[in-house]
């Protein structure tokens, strides 16, 4: 226990690291897409949404709607309609349509794969870029969502609730080569045990280095 006190964020790392290897080896974007534009229209139903919720959706979305052009030139009504579901759905389909006009004009309806670029786009600010970036193109970022944000902040990694300060303060610890896997493991351990209510530090693999477990006295050897 004295130890664990005692170690830097870069430690700490270190040992987590491993520790999610084991427990999430595979973790990977749940949410569904065939190419990068199918996850950048994805990624904008996904906020504030589960990617489950979403991925309900696509299928039969990306079948009426299979190209940039085909939402650029979509009847807003029909694509609100459409995507409803995923919530806030007004403002997410003006986005959708907007990015895709912008792409069919600037990029031959392609997804660029530059992160400046991307977060230009409506609806498009620095998570959804990594995830684009990382899931579609294999460019590494680390896409900071609540569930990244939540538990680099209970495990010590940063004091910041800003997701920007966190992204920087991972990037620093993270070995770049890593940084893909390890938004997805995050997520992961997010959502299956450090719950935003009632996280389940009993049975927390990382809550021998969790600063949140040791407040609640549950990382005790």
């Amino acid at each position: 226990m004295e130890h664990t006190l005692r170690l830097t964020p870069a430690e700490k790392v270190e040992a987590i690291l491993p520790v999610l290897d084991r427990h999430y080896p595979e973790a990977k974007c749940t949410l569904n897409f065939s190419n990068p534009l199918e996850l950048l229209v994805a990624t904008i139903l996904s906020a504030q949404c589960t990617d489950e919720r979403v991925n309900q959706i696509t299928p039969g979305l990306f079948k009426r709607y299979p190209g940039a052009e085909s939402f650029a030139t979509a009847k807003l009504s029909e694509l609100e309609a459409r995507i409803r579901p995923t919530g806030f759905f007004r403002n997410k389909a003006k986005n959708i349509r907007e990015c895709c006009r912008i792409l069919v004009e600037r990029f031959s309806g392609q997804v660029p794969a530059d992160f400046a670029t991307l977060v230009q786009l409506p609806g498009i600010g620095r998570k959804s870029a990594n995830v684009i970036l990382a899931n579609a193109y294999q460019i590494p970022g680390i896409a900071v969502d609540t569930h990244v944000g939540r538990v680099a902040q209970r495990l010590g990694l940063t004091t910041h609730r800003d997701p920007g300060k966190i992204e920087k303060d991972l990037v620093k610890l993270i070995p770049t080569s890593r940084w893909i896997l390890f938004s997805h493991q995050l997520i992961q351990h997010g959502r299956r045990i450090c719950l935003a209510q009632r996280p389940k530090c009993a049975e927390c693999p990382l809550r021998e280095h969790s600063e949140y477990a040791r407040e609640k006295g549950y990382n005790i050897p």
